[in-house]
């Protein structure tokens, strides 16, 4: 019998999974959620500095948004994303309105993906 194991931050995405273009990824040992090809938000459960929220966005909207959620602050590995500490003082309700800013894919938050490299196999020739 395989247990299947609950990310411990699905509660915040779940209210967004019944959008028709929702998408969630593993990323590096986090999931990423994607709305209409965006990706938006990163959810993190591991050791510091990777636990709690990545806020995909770009550096010109940092400032409108550390205004709006002070306990926001870039990342100190991915200093170009903004990170919620799951820490932080109502990381909670922090973390539902970041969800619900991006559902309603407030122009802040998220990012047009890099497209994906293709995988090479062993007949592609460099």
């Amino acid at each position: 019998m395989q247990v299947t194991r609950i990310h411990p931050y699905a509660w915040l995405w779940e209210p967004a999974a019944s959008d028709p273009t929702f998408v969630l990824r593993p990323m590096f040992g986090a999931r990423a959620m994607y709305l209409s090809g965006r990706l938006m938000l990163c959810f993190v459960a591991r050791q510091e500095p990777f636990r709690g929220v990545l806020i995909c966005t770009e550096r010109d909207h940092h400032a409108a948004l550390v205004d709006e959620f002070p306990l926001l602050k870039p990342h100190p590995v991915l200093p170009k994303w903004l990170y919620l500490r799951d820490t932080s003082p109502g990381f909670e309700r922090i973390a539902e309105r970041l969800v619900r800013l991006a559902q309603a894919r407030d122009p802040r938050i998220g990012i047009v993906p890099p497209p994906r490299r293709r995988r090479r196999t062993r007949g592609d020739h460099p």
